[in-house]
């Protein structure tokens, strides 16, 4: 389709919406949780992120308490890479594979930095405490129905 023919090109509603919706809205590029300079993660990183309301109640909880990050809105906890394997972590708490915190316009401070090298929260005492705190039961101990 040409200006030399004059036909005017036609654009679907589809294509419309679609340059509509891109308008407006700049995708963030995912923000990653980092290890503070002289700590390891050989283990890799993921992190459970809980409204910064419960952050306070489960520092006490915790028997260690690895890096901790926080924002406005959010506590965010390392924990080893594949900790959500087989857990399903109690609502409102958020899982992030790989520590990548989703749509924040900046990464969370780092509130807490634990003695040693290791940067992790053990898992299952915060899976633990954040049953606790939330009033569910752990996934192991719920009926089974056939």
């Amino acid at each position: 389709m040409s200006a030399v023919s004059g036909r005017v090109p036609v654009l679907s509603l589809d294509t419309l919406v679609r340059l509509r919706r891109g308008l407006g809205s700049t995708p963030q590029a995912p923000r990653r949780l980092t290890v503070p300079d002289g700590m390891t993660a050989p283990l890799g990183c993921d992190a459970v992120a809980v409204p910064a309301s419960l952050g306070p109640l489960l520092m006490p909880r915790l028997p260690r308490v690895g890096c901790v990050y926080a924002d406005a809105s959010h506590w965010w906890w390392l924990v080893p890479s594949d900790s959500d394997y087989a857990l399903e972590w109690p609502a409102p708490a958020r899982y992030a594979t790989g520590a990548v915190v989703p749509d924040v316009p900046d990464v969370p401070g780092l509130i807490h930095r634990p003695d040693g090298t290791l940067p992790y929260t053990p898992p299952i005492p915060l899976y633990l405490a954040l049953c606790r705190l939330t009033g569910t039961a752990p996934a192991w101990s719920r009926p089974i129905s056939a």
